[in-house]
């Protein structure tokens, strides 16, 4: 049986690199099985002018799982990861998952990405909000959301730096998870993100990650293939180098998808021509060149 094995819930788009399409080969370049299980089937992913394709229900999921679980292939995961839901219910089932596949492999390791929304707009139905504070998140080992997920799950403000690590700290203490990570924020410097990392009894880490391409440039699938390879380099290595590698080699996707952009990306660009150049960075993926160091602030 494999050690390395991952159940991946989360979106598929036919054309593009978000949720399952997007997390699928970088994990499997890192040396896991991967086993998606979509959440929804579009043609593509939401940022375009249309988009179409099914939502899967709460009872799909059941029915698929029950087949795992029939053919005791449950026990067979070291890794369960889950990244953009649209139907409460379907979160809710979510949950049964989680707690039959601890009961299978209480080693197995949960990295909950909560997908919700960015940048002030929720594109999610509120409802998924209290399902995934008081019901999900709970049992999740490691959770990557973004500046604005924080928000939502806290309730609070995350205007500084003091506030993120009273934020991490309320994870930590209220719902016991043992890793945070802020995969990006508006924190740092004029043109820098800041990153940040939080681990229960552990290290506080920040990276400081300049932007890339035209100031209105913005990509989809960032924080999916975040989640993705940092549950693959969190398994391996020391925390603050997973930081770093997982860092190194989403910036590397990045500037490679600048690089292919008409005008570096200072003119107007279409949604196709920004999807992550994802196959092209194979050798990045599979071995990061750390440029961008993690700052222990504690």
């Amino acid at each position: 049986m494999s050690k390395k094995r991952v159940l991946s819930i989360q979106s598929h788009v036919v054309y593009g690199y978000v949720g399952n399409k997007v997390a699928t080969y970088p994990l499997q370049l890192l040396g896991y099985d991967v086993d998606p299980l979509n959440s929804v089937q579009f043609s593509n992913h939401t940022g375009y002018k249309t988009f179409k394709g099914p939502i899967s229900n709460e009872k799909e999921l059941a029915s698929i799982t029950e087949g795992l679980e029939e053919n005791e292939l449950l026990s067979h995961y070291s890794h369960l990861l889950t990244g953009y839901i649209g139907n409460p219910l379907f979160l809710r089932q979510v949950a049964v998952i989680v707690k039959k596949l601890r009961q299978l492999n209480p080693q197995l390791i949960y990295v909950c990405d909560p997908v919700m929304g960015d940048n002030g707009q929720l594109y999610v139905p509120k409802e998924l909000l209290p399902i995934y504070r008081d019901e999900i998140i709970p049992l999740a080992d490691i959770i990557t959301p973004n500046q604005y997920e924080v928000e939502l799950l806290t309730g609070k403000e995350v205007r500084s730096e003091t506030a993120v690590w009273e934020a991490m700290d309320w994870f930590h203490k209220e719902l016991h998870i043992k890793t945070v990570v802020i995969s990006s924020s508006d924190l740092g410097q004029p043109g820098v993100l800041r990153a940040f990392l939080s681990q229960q009894d552990g290290p506080r880490l920040a990276i400081d990650i300049p932007k890339q391409g035209g100031k209105n440039l913005v990509f989809t699938g960032t924080g999916d293939l975040f989640a993705s390879l940092f549950l693959a380099h969190s398994h391996t290595e020391d925390v603050s180098l997973a930081f770093e590698k997982t860092i190194a080699s989403l910036q590397a996707v990045i500037k490679r998808t600048v690089a292919s952009l008409p005008q570096g990306g200072d003119g107007p660009v279409k949604a196709w021509e920004r999807e992550l150049k994802l196959v092209q960075s194979k050798a990045e993926i599979e071995k990061p060149q750390v440029l961008l160091k993690a700052q222990r602030l504690n």
